[in-house]
């Protein structure tokens, strides 16, 4: 213990460089991945568009094609009018050659300088299938020497040769884009190797200089081992004893709580005692002054009718419905601090079985209101404590069986499920549920939620919260008003047996 202070500098030290080491290879790795993923971004769009400049090229090859093999068929037609392939060619060729400009006008919509350009592509087209048109009329017409004379009109003649220029000029454009973007993918891909090179490069300067300053933290480490196992030692013994120290505290207020409220009983019996007493003697004055007021109207005194008949009785009742009310509380006060004095008894059990052994206990209720208890048949059983977990269940069923909504039939639904060594155990309903700002308060003693249109004192779920603590588990809820409320119990798969509080 005496040797921690002095080495603690040097360890301060060290996970200072060790921190300052992590957070700059940190940094540069997120330096490195934002690098990495900025010239991974422009990679794609340069393929994106290198792959659009092909498709361009494409595109304006299949149109001169298109264009050619027209005029090869409109010029066989001519030579042989008879040859009805011919015609049948050229006439699927002028099908096509529309879909195919329309394909060119929607992947140059991007390109002012092509965009110009097929525009007096589609001006030239135009004219060329008007003059198309125009001799396969006279053809048809049988008149071949207008036919061919039309054909070799030397307007014909410049429009084939525009179009011609135009669709290679396009291509032209295509290519010098190309040119552009490939020099621009291959920088782009110098720049991404020469990333991975300097990332490398540095994590691994980082990994060095990281890996000695742990060898030399290890070294530290070693030397101070001895001492912390002695301040681990020190630290177990503080823990026994705050735990022995929470434990005797936990015991006092049980204790306490169970003295408390065995005394209060004492006076509280005899207030009762001495109400019952004024109550008969109050009826024996009313009595009286009833007789007074029979016998000898003059004597009767209104003040005093009032009193025996009215102000007595009230009183009385008041003192009655008092004592009634704290004799609940006692009792619930006693329960609480039974509870903890209770040895736990862990036993296998299998709680969809329980849950529908509680539905039969309530199936009197649940009848008169309409409910349906719905148990899951894949419940995980658990080793627990049965009457503790039987009342926590009871209680929460019961509860949501009490404040169901008017006119709703109601939906009970127990659920459940294994998480690793603890089960989890869900009851819902959908009755008139918890304000979200009550979700903590219900389950302390004496407190309630909502209209207080339903008869009990507060102390159920404040049972249930003890009780599931003393289980070695926890109890939350998810409630909306009007929407139901879902209380989720998490407890230890196996119960450890424990002793009773003395």
């Amino acid at each position: 213990m005496a040797d921690l202070p002095a080495d603690a500098p040097v360890n301060r030290v060290l996970t200072r460089r060790m921190s300052a080491l992590m957070v700059f290879g940190f940094l540069a790795l997120v330096l490195v991945g934002y690098a990495a993923v900025r010239v991974m971004q422009r990679n794609e769009v340069h393929t994106r568009l290198v792959e659009h400049t092909y498709q361009v090229e494409n595109a304006v090859l299949n149109v001169h094609r298109l264009v050619e093999q027209g005029e090869t068929a409109r010029r066989g037609y001519m030579l042989v009018p008879g040859r009805t392939g011919a015609l049948a060619n050229f006439q699927r060729i002028e099908r096509q050659l529309p879909d195919a400009i329309a394909r060119l006008e929607r992947l140059t919509r991007d390109n002012p300088v092509q965009r110009r350009y097929h525009l007096g592509l589609r001006l030239q087209l135009a004219s060329l299938a008007a003059r198309r048109a125009n001799t396969i009329t006279l053809l048809g017409q049988g008149d071949r020497a207008g036919a061919l004379r039309a054909f070799e009109d030397d307007a014909e003649i410049r429009t084939i040769v525009t179009i011609r220029n135009l669709l290679d000029r396009m291509g032209a454009v295509e290519r010098r884009l190309m040119t552009h973007r490939d020099a621009e993918l291959r920088a782009s891909e110098r720049a991404f190797y020469t990333i991975i090179i300097l990332a490398g490069a540095l994590l691994a300067t980082v990994a060095v200089i990281s890996l000695l300053t742990i060898l030399s933290y290890t070294r530290d480490l070693s030397r101070s081992d001895e001492a912390l196992r002695a301040l681990n030692a020190g630290l177990e013994d503080m823990v026994v004893v705050r735990t022995a120290d929470l434990t005797r505290a936990n015991e006092e207020i049980q204790r306490f709580a169970y003295i408390v409220s065995h005394d209060l009983r004492s006076p509280l019996v005899n207030v009762m005692g001495f109400t019952a007493e004024l109550e008969t003697a109050a009826s024996a004055l009313r009595g009286l002054v009833a007789r007074v007021e029979a016998e000898a109207p003059a004597l009767a005194d209104e003040e005093a009718r009032l009193a025996a008949n009215e102000d007595l009785p009230e009183a009385i009742g008041f003192i009655r419905a008092s004592t009634q009310k704290m004799d609940r509380l006692i009792n619930a006060i006693l329960q609480l601090s039974r509870q903890g004095r209770r040895a736990l008894t862990p036993e296998k059990i299998d709680v969809a079985a329980l849950v529908r052994q509680i539905g039969d206990t309530l199936s009197h209720r649940l009848s008169e209101t309409d409910t349906v208890l719905t148990v899951e048949a894949d419940l995980p059983p658990v080793v627990s404590d049965r009457l503790a977990l039987d009342q926590v269940l009871s209680n929460l069923i019961e509860n949501a069986v009490k404040y169901l909504r008017s006119g709703v039939p109601g939906r009970i639904t127990v659920s459940g499920r294994r998480e690793r060594d603890r089960v989890v155990y869900i009851v819902r309903d959908n009755g008139r549920g918890i304000d979200p700002r009550d979700h903590a308060r219900v389950f302390d003693l004496f407190r309630r939620s909502g209209a207080q249109d339903r008869p009990g004192e507060g102390i159920g779920l404040a049972t249930v919260r003890a009780l599931v603590f003393r289980l070695g588990g926890t109890i939350d809820v998810a409630s909306t008003l009007g929407q139901g409320a879902a209380f989720t119990l998490s407890l230890p798969l196996v119960l450890l047996r424990q002793e009773p509080n003395s």
